[in-house]
This record gives C-alpha cells, sequence and structure tokens, in this order.
C-alpha cells in the first residue's frame, strides 16, 4: 500500500560524468509519488562512493560488483525497486520539467497499457527526434521511430507505439510478472526490443506520451559505432527473430537479413549511414568480421532461445502480431541509410 507510483532506476557503468545532470532532473520532478534508484554496473570510476557522499538519502544506490550488461543491471535495479510502475532511464539523458507527472495522467487515459514511451529528443539539438517508439525490420533489427526527424508539432499526438526505447522505457510491475525481466543473455542491445516483442504476444499496450520529454545523449555510455556494437546488435537481433517472430516471419527472415547486408555494404562504401560511419572509424574487414561472429554465435546460442520461446505467454494470434509489425515496420532504406 505504500509502495511509489513510480521506480525511476538508472543504470550507470564508468558514467560519473553524466549522473549529475540526469539525476538531479529526475530528484526535480513534481506530481507524481516516485523513488529514485541508481544501479552502479561495477564502475571502477568511484561512482559509488562519489554519490553516497553526492546524494546521501535522495536516492537508493545498488552497487553490483561486476558490470552486467544492460539487461542484468536493469534487472538489478528492477528486483529491488518498490514502485508500482518501473522506468528504465539511461544515465546519458536529462529529463524535462513535468516528464514524470505527463507520465502518471497518462496512466489513467490507457488503463489497458502496460507500456509507456515518452518522446526522446536530442539532447545537443532539442528540435531533433532521437525516437518515439519502436520500428522493426523483418530480420528483427529495431530503430527509433521518426529517429532525426524536425520535432515540428507533427509528433504532438499520443497514440499506440510497438513498445518503448530502453532508453526511458516505462513498464507495469504486473507485466514483468507476466512476461518476465530482461534477457541477461543478450547483454546489450535489443533486450528491449525482446521484451517489449514478449509483452506484446501477451495481449499488452503501448503508449507513446509526447508531452512527457526526455533528452538524450545518443550512445554517450556505449559509443555510437563499433565492431562490439555490430556483434552484440546482429547477434541479439537473431535471437529475438528465434524466440519471438511468429513461424512464417520466422523462416522470411533470412531473405531480409540478406538484402539488408547488401544494402549496408553500399551505404559503408558510399559513406552513409550507419555503416558509413562506422567503415569511417573501422576497417570494413573488422565489422565484417564482427557480422559473422554474431550470426555464428546467434546460431550457437538458437537452442536456448527456441527453449525460450516456448515460454513466451501468447494472448494474441499471430495474425494480430504480424499486423503489429506491418504497421511499425522499419523500411530496408531506413535501415541501411539512416543513422
Amino acid at each position: 500500500m505504500n509502495a511509489p507510483l513510480f521506480s525511476v532506476v538508472v543504470l550507470t557503468w564508468n558514467g560519473r560524468a553524466l549522473l549529475e545532470e540526469c539525476l538531479e532532473s529526475v530528484l526535480a520532478q513534481t506530481g507524481a509519488d516516485f523513488e529514485l534508484l541508481l544501479v552502479d554496473n561495477g564502475s571502477a570510476d568511484g561512482t559509488a562512493e562519489w554519490v553516497r557522499e553526492r546524494w546521501g538519502d535522495r536516492l537508493r544506490l545498488v552497487a553490483l560488483p561486476e558490470n552486467r550488461g544492460f539487461a542484468g543491471g536493469n534487472n538489478a535495479g528492477i528486483r529491488a525497486a518498490r514502485g508500482r510502475w518501473l522506468v528504465l532511464l539511461n544515465n546519458d539523458t536529462a529529463v524535462a520539467p513535468g516528464w514524470l507527472a505527463a507520465l502518471a495522467a497518462a496512466l489513467g487515459r490507457h488503463p489497458a497499457a502496460g507500456m509507456f514511451t515518452p518522446k526522446i529528443l536530442n539532447y545537443w539539438r532539442r528540435d531533433e527526434i532521437d525516437n518515439t517508439g519502436h520500428l522493426l525490420y523483418p530480420d528483427g533489427l529495431a530503430r527509433g521511430r521518426h529517429r532525426l526527424e524536425r520535432d515540428d508539432g507533427r509528433f504532438d499526438r499520443e497514440g499506440e507505439t510497438l513498445w518503448p526505447s530502453g532508453c526511458a522505457g516505462v513498464y507495469k510491475r504486473e507485466l514483468l510478472d507476466d512476461v518476465g525481466l530482461l534477457d541477461e543473455s543478450f547483454f546489450a542491445y535489443a533486450e528491449d526490443v525482446d521484451l517489449g516483442l514478449r509483452a506484446r504476444w501477451a495481449g499488452w499496450e503501448c503508449w507513446y506520451v509526447p508531452t512527457a520529454v526526455v533528452y538524450h545523449k545518443y550512445s554517450a555510455t556505449a559509443g555510437a559505432y563499433s565492431p562490439r556494437k555490430a556483434f552484440l546488435v546482429e547477434r541479439n537481433r537473431l535471437w529475438v527473430v528465434l524466440k519471438n517472430f511468429p513461424l512464417r516471419e520466422l523462416a522470411l527472415a533470412w531473405v531480409w537479413s540478406a538484402w539488408r547486408y547488401a544494402l549496408h555494404a553500399r551505404a559503408a562504401l558510399a559513406g552513409m549511414g550507419a555503416a558509413g560511419r562506422s567503415a569511417e572509424r573501422f576497417s570494413v574487414a573488422a565489422l565484417v568480421g564482427a557480422v559473422l561472429r554474431a550470426n555464428l554465435a546467434g546460431l550457437v546460442g538458437a537452442p536456448r532461445v527456441l527453449r525460450q520461446r516456448r515460454a513466451v505467454p501468447r494472448r494474441v494470434s499471430p495474425a494480430a502480431l504480424r499486423g503489429l509489425l506491418a504497421r511499425f515496420r522499419l523500411g530496408s532504406a531506413e535501415a541501411a541509410f539512416k543513422e
């Protein structure tokens, strides 16, 4: 009965320089009952000691002995939290005044929803969208909806979206009790996609709340482009497909991957999109090697993932889920040529 409405969980790993603005912007929120938890993922930069000294009992510190990745760190925060709703907030963000109050108001308008996503803007260019939820390519690759679009009023209407970005996702505790927490085998990247698809199979809705605004320093923690990131993204999107896709989409996913890889190769040579930016910093051979290793690692993990597939609650038909994926589909050109 004394549980707060929201538990805001901020995960950090060697991100002390990012925390001051993020935590203070959360602590300044009014109009909603909340607690703030900081999960320190085994940082070596003195984060835990600094946070204890700087904020004391204004927040709860969950200090982990090692880096458990995005999934493991956030799961530790969820397990320690007391709130009826869990907000997973990146440490490379700042939230606008009224962010949490706007989310609280949305709960009353959408009582059947189990997930919400705010409007996430680029921290440095605040008239530019970072994302308004997710789009999904037919091979399991996700991208922020409306990413890099101008925030000129077109995205100010509240509406349904596929699922929240892990950057600032809001989840009902009953949903997490129903479908489970983040899959810790993913370590980082696409675990929010996996959780969102499991929730969608179980019949939970997700709503976009444009009046709740978050400013995001995109990839300030993990870095935007690297072979390591390419490895995790490609391995994990394969696991997303194996665990969550309807059978027809699962069978066709490899065809869509082949087409996307061809477009990525073209983008890399042209210096366009994420592939082009990666090729500027790393060799094309390094990126190709990362993708090949990722697909091999994905296949090695396939038996475990297929066993998990049977445990996903399925309360909507494959046709209904297929319709959702069609509504929020990421196009091939956007997947390959847009950063």
